[in-house]
């Protein structure tokens, strides 16, 4: 480990000189083997806006206010692979290097992200996964073993390398510290680079991974087919789903012995469902019997031939969020569900979503597509070379079950405990009361939700970067990282904010520290309980 002296030395040598490759497209294709094309170079100075180019479907938000920096956009072909990746380079550069990470089927460059990460002073980096399309869309991996490969893990550790040489190769200096930050696909993506490249970064921050793909996609299929079709009798309208909210937050927010509208703790709660049910007396705002098996459903792990578990349940919480998943408004699961089976597993677009069985499932195990599923619990290579990790999930999540995050914590520990490995040493999780899929909270809930995570910036514009009016480890989850692997300071807590309106002209209407799993929130019963520092992690 580096020590603070050198570190800030070494900081101070960066931006005393003129750079070796000037912002242009020439300069900075030199840098570069014959695999890798510079496509653009602009530079941009403090406060201005960098356009997202049109053709980036997935993430199309140009985001503002920038700190001087060059823009830089690459495309690489290398055989059978070939995808793209974006940099930021800013002019006053601090000698880190952050990558930023995805989401769902995504292909595009997350400039909005990078954004988040250049404020800092880093030298930021996305990749486009290989390919280009929103989300929700998977067809572009139907017969493509290539871009699956891309996307499942090849393009961002290509990216990373080829993002790191040009780093070095602009300031004509080494790279000091290098992190990653990603949440959902994003998550996925750095806990499946750490298995395999567990020298690509110091630090790694994954928030709700979307790691288990071979089951959660699948799942996804599963859990929307429990209210479907939207005609039957079974069917929950999406008009209930505050309903059953609502009923959630009665019977479960004291359950943590406060009541603050947070559902903090919802495995400690006896909920009884029956209190939802239709009487002569009360015909609305309420489920039927048949409406209240499907609710059990959405509930309970799904679970296969010969009691094999497959994947966790929606936790009680989740419920404002729920639509995505369950609305079934077209009749049909979402498609990161049956996109996955057709176009990833190769049944092709006539398979359909009634079709489903646990032939899914064991198909998924042994293709993997892309070796996507980040499922190597071994993190002994990642330690040895020094890395961190901090990892945390919403508990509120609609979108990823907040328990598959609780199962890998639980895998690793089952691997690397036998062996000695204490995983405070080097992986730290957090549950978030009441954050929902990586960011944001529901407006009946309130609870503190952003400490800069991934994703989470762009909650309040477009132009915001750490934690406004809160910038330290304390209450920044980057920061904490960085103090981590800079200055050996393992975070306990990190304090999460709501403002009011979620703006950057706001002011604080909650604080509260988040716990290292698996203590939990307790407020001291005394002062404001809004205020961080009358609460505590036992």
């Amino acid at each position: 480990m580096k020590t603070t002296q050198t570190r800030l030395a070494a900081i101070a040598a960066l931006t005393s000189g003129a750079f070796a490759i000037t912002c242009d497209k020439d300069s900075l294709q030199s840098a570069f083997s014959s695999i890798a094309t510079v496509d653009f170079a602009q530079w941009l100075p403090a406060n201005s806006t960098f356009t997202v180019p049109k053709t980036d479907i997935a993430y199309p938000v140009s985001p503002t206010q920038l700190r001087a920096a060059c823009a830089v956009q690459v495309s690489v072909k290398n055989g059978t692979s070939n995808y793209g990746f974006g940099v930021f380079l800013p002019d006053d550069w601090n000698g880190r290097f952050l990558a930023v990470g995805n989401g769902g089927f995504a292909g595009g460059i997350n400039w909005l992200d990078m954004a988040a990460g250049l404020g800092y002073g880093n030298a930021v980096m996305s990749t486009d996964t290989g390919h280009n399309s929103v989300s929700s869309n998977g067809t572009w991996a139907y017969n493509n073993e290539g871009a699956v490969l891309d996307w499942g893990y090849r393009a961002m550790h290509g990216s990373v390398v080829l993002a790191k040489e040009l780093t070095t190769a602009y300031y004509s200096n080494k790279i000091l510290y290098s992190y990653y930050s990603g949440c959902s696909t994003g998550g996925r993506q750095g806990l499946k680079n750490l298995q395999l490249f567990p020298e690509d970064f110091d630090g790694v921050v994954a928030g709700a991974p979307a790691w288990w793909t071979k089951h959660l996609q699948p799942w996804t299929s599963k859990v929307g087919s429990y209210n479907l079709p939207n005609t039957s009798a079974h069917h929950i309208p999406p008009s209930l789903f505050p309903v059953i909210g609502a009923e959630v937050i009665r019977q479960c927010d004291g359950a943590d012995g406060v009541v603050d509208t947070i559902v903090s703790d919802p495995n400690a709660c006896d909920f009884q469902p029956d209190f939802l049910l239709c009487t002569p007396n009360k015909t609305t705002s309420c489920l039927t019997s048949p409406q209240l098996d499907t609710l059990h459903q959405i509930y309970s792990d799904y679970v296969d031939t010969n009691q094999t578990f497959v994947f966790p349940h929606l936790w009680m919480g989740s419920e404002a969020q729920w639509v995505p998943l369950l609305a079934g408004l077209t009749n049909q699961p979402n498609n990161l569900g049956p996109d996955y089976v057709k176009y990833f597993l190769g049944r092709g677009p006539q398979w359909q979503w009634q079709d489903f069985d646990y032939g899914v499932i064991q198909q998924a195990d042994v293709q993997d597509p892309g070796n996507a599923t980040a499922d190597d619990f071994d993190l002994s290579p990642f330690l040895a070379r020094g890395g961190k990790l901090l990892h945390y999930h919403g508990m509120s999540d609609g979108l990823i079950p907040t328990g598959s995050s609780v199962y890998l914590h639980s895998q690793i520990l089952r691997t690397l405990a036998p062996k000695g490995i204490s995983l405070d040493s080097f992986y730290r999780f957090f549950l978030v009361p009441g954050m929902q899929h990586c960011a944001g909270t529901p407006s009946t809930v309130n609870a503190p939700w952003y400490f800069a995570g991934a994703n989470q910036a762009a909650g309040l514009s477009s132009s915001a970067y750490g934690v406004p009016g809160f910038r330290d480890a304390k209450h920044d989850v980057l920061l904490a990282m960085m103090d981590w692997v800079e200055k050996g300071v393992a975070p306990n807590e990190i304090v999460a904010t709501k403002w009011v309106n979620d703006t950057l002209q706001d002011k604080v209407m909650r604080q509260r520290p988040l716990c290292m799993f698996p203590k939990k929130q307790k407020w001291s019963g005394k002062g404001d309980v809004n205020a961080a520092n009358t609460w505590s992690c036992e």
